[in-house]
C-alpha cells in the first residue's frame, strides 16, 4: 500500500499508467508517431530496447527520432505490466514486451517506466527499453 493514497486513487494511478504502456504500443504499431510522442511529458526522455544507454530527451526529440525511423510493419505484445504508485504524481513500472516485425526472429525484453501526472493526465516522465534476447 502507498502511503497517503487510498485505495482507489493507487488503483486508478495504476490503471491510467498501465493504459499509457497498452497505448503506446497500439500508437507505435499504427505508426501514428505523434501521438506515441504525446504520451511522453513535454520534458519526457526515452531509450529504445535496441540501444539502453542512448537517451533521447524531450517530447520534440522523441517525435523527430520516430519519424526518422524507416516505415516498418511491427506488433508489440506487452503483458507483466505492474505498476507502483510513488505518490499522487509519481508512478514507477515494468512491463514485459515481445516485438514482431515480419524480419527474423520476435524480440523480447521490457521497458522500464516513470510516469509523472500532469495537466494533459499521465505521461511518461521516462521509457526505457531493454532487450533480453
Amino acid at each position: 500500500m502507498t502511503p497517503d493514497i487510498p485505495d482507489e486513487q493507487r488503483r486508478a494511478i495504476e490503471q491510467d499508467c498501465a493504459r499509457l504502456v497498452a497505448l503506446y504500443a497500439n500508437l507505435n504499431d499504427a505508426g501514428r508517431w505523434d501521438d506515441v510522442a504525446a504520451l511522453y511529458a513535454e520534458d519526457g526522455r526515452m531509450a529504445r530496447p535496441t540501444a539502453p544507454d542512448d537517451w533521447i530527451e524531450g517530447r520534440d526529440a522523441i517525435l523527430t527520432a520516430f519519424l526518422s525511423r524507416p516505415a516498418r510493419t511491427t506488433r508489440h505484445v506487452c503483458s507483466n505490466v505492474v505498476i507502483d504508485v510513488i505518490s499522487g504524481s509519481e508512478a514507477v513500472g515494468e512491463s514485459a514486451m515481445l516485438l514482431f516485425t515480419g524480419e527474423g526472429a520476435p524480440k523480447v525484453g521490457s521497458f522500464h517506466d516513470r510516469f509523472t501526472a500532469t495537466e494533459a493526465g499521465w505521461r511518461f516522465a521516462e521509457r526505457r527499453g531493454s532487450l533480453t534476447f
